[in-house]
């Protein structure tokens, strides 16, 4: 019997398959053990899903972003600092799943240091910038 020959179909539908899944709400990396449709990484991401003020945060990253050179990157605390007034600290936490998230559908990367890192792992202060 001959070799099966791979379509480009086939190559599309493995890599779907193999694709790091990330969770909906905070956008960090899926649990090995979590199922093929599962949406949320924990019971209190899939309570807390993504609200309006989840997708204010994305907006302002982006918009901040657009603003500055194609080389800079802003920190979660000024998108943070844009949307919260007085309360911007309340946002540091949402700012830094909004960054996640956007991660995960490559629009922006995370960094460290100037290096880019897995957001998933990351801890301490984090910069975001568009993808070079």
């Amino acid at each position: 019997m001959g070799r099966a020959i791979r379509t480009a179909d086939d190559a599309h539908r493995l890599e779907a398959e193999h694709a790091e899944r990330t969770c909906a709400s905070c956008g960090r990396r899926m649990p090995e053990s979590a199922g093929p449709d599962t949406k949320w990484c924990s019971d209190a991401c899939r309570r807390h899903k993504v609200d309006d003020t989840d997708r204010r945060l994305e907006q302002t990253i982006d918009d901040l972003l657009d603003a500055r050179a194609a080389t800079s990157s802003i920190c979660p605390s000024d998108a943070a600092r844009a949307i919260g007034g007085d309360d911007w600290r309340d946002l540091m936490e949402p700012a830094r799943r909004a960054a996640r998230r956007m991660t995960a559908r490559g629009e922006v990367e995370i960094t460290q240091g100037g290096s880019v890192i897995d957001p998933s792992t990351a801890k301490g202060p984090i910069r975001i910038r568009r993808p070079r």
